[in-house]
């Protein structure tokens, strides 16, 4: 009698299978660039032996708002209203920033009716991720286009965009976010690798994914169509992301190579295709974006990252006790307190 031996299961640095970092079945468009950005962060958050329950996923209104129901199901989870995630990411953190908290927003969320929110999180830096699901159209309106649709992308109804974009990891460098790249969902290596990371990393965490809408904006013509992103992507650096708990060597020549060291030990590492420049200087990180600009390319890759910047938790002194678990005798003062503080103002 013979009996079938099933494979261990594989099993991340805290012993969880992968299958405890899914979510729901996606009810998104087959093909939508949405999903394999969810695929890498379930991978980023398992080898990262991230604990799910220590997760709050957040997000605003759009399709890429319904992400969070696809991956960390053990998570907390708040949906908010259009374009106010900011609000609600700042918030759960100043009550507890014991969390990771990352946000999932689109183009339209963030660049349009949210553009204030989105400034305000990135001057405060925030410690959280914050994703860009960008496919440069109103996906679940239509594919009227959105804010950062480039000037001359069509639309599938033949319409010419006459209006100028809005760069949304140059104006997150301008405002204060501490670790600014730019993605492409398509691009597996280099997402998985970003996104590790975005993890390790201490606050504001502004990631921009070029991903593609098959329904509304796949055609020819359209500058966020996979077939125009792979034409034109220009990669600024070959990245690499060294976690705290690994001693992995990357075999890259000297001189070529920036090695970063984020918050917990882990070891971000470029290796530049362009020499001159460095990711730790805000001036250079804005220059090549405009000059990709000027070129129409899709420039991709780390653009800024300051490990040194103190964060808004830390601005705020708010203490190592999050202020969710502090008992009511401290965080309520006593009627004498309140009486004194009234009689300032007579």
């Amino acid at each position: 009698m013979s009996t079938t031996v099933e494979p261990p299961k594989k099993l991340n640095r805290i012993g969880l299978e992968l299958t405890v970092y899914r979510g729901g079945k996606t009810t998104l468009c087959a093909g939508c660039g949405h999903n394999a950005i969810t695929e890498r962060i379930i991978e980023a958050f398992f080898e990262m032996g991230v604990n799910p329950t220590q997760v709050a996923k957040l997000s605003g209104i759009g399709c890429s708002s319904k992400a969070p129901s696809y991956f960390l199901n053990p998570s907390h989870g708040f949906n908010a209203v259009h374009g106010r995630m900011p609000s609600v990411a700042t918030g759960t953190l100043l009550a507890n920033h014991k969390l990771i908290a990352i946000g999932v927003s689109g183009d339209g969320d963030t660049a349009s009716i949210g553009i204030g929110q989105f400034v305000h999180l990135m001057r405060r830096n925030v410690p959280m991720i914050y994703i860009i699901e960008d496919n440069g159209v109103y996906g679940l309106t239509k594919g009227q286009f959105s804010a950062t649709a480039d000037i001359g992308s069509k639309q599938k109804s033949g319409n010419i965009n006459e209006l100028p974009p809005i760069d949304t990891c140059a104006l997150a460098i301008q405002l204060g976010a501490t670790f600014v790249a730019r993605s492409f969902s398509g691009d597996k290596k280099q997402l998985s690798a970003i996104l590790k990371a975005a993890i390790a990393h201490r606050g504001t965490v502004m990631l921009d994914v070029i991903s593609p809408c098959v329904t509304f904006n796949d055609h020819e013509g359209s500058t966020k169509s996979y077939a125009y992103v792979k034409e034109h992507e220009e990669a600024l650096e070959d990245v690499s992301f060294v976690p705290y708990f690994e001693n992995i060597e990357v075999d890259y020549d000297p001189g070529e190579t920036q090695d970063v060291t984020l918050h917990d030990g882990s070891h971000l590492r470029l290796r530049k295709l362009d020499p001159d420049f460095d990711v730790t200087s805000r001036v250079k990180a804005l220059t090549v974006l405009e000059e990709s600009r000027q070129k129409n390319e899709v420039l991709t890759g780390v653009f800024y990252v300051n490990p040194a910047e103190k964060d808004f938790i830390e601005a705020l002194n708010l203490g190592d006790q999050p202020l969710a678990n502090l008992p009511e005798e401290t965080t309520r003062p006593p009627k004498a307190v309140l009486d004194e503080i009234m009689e300032e103002f007579r």
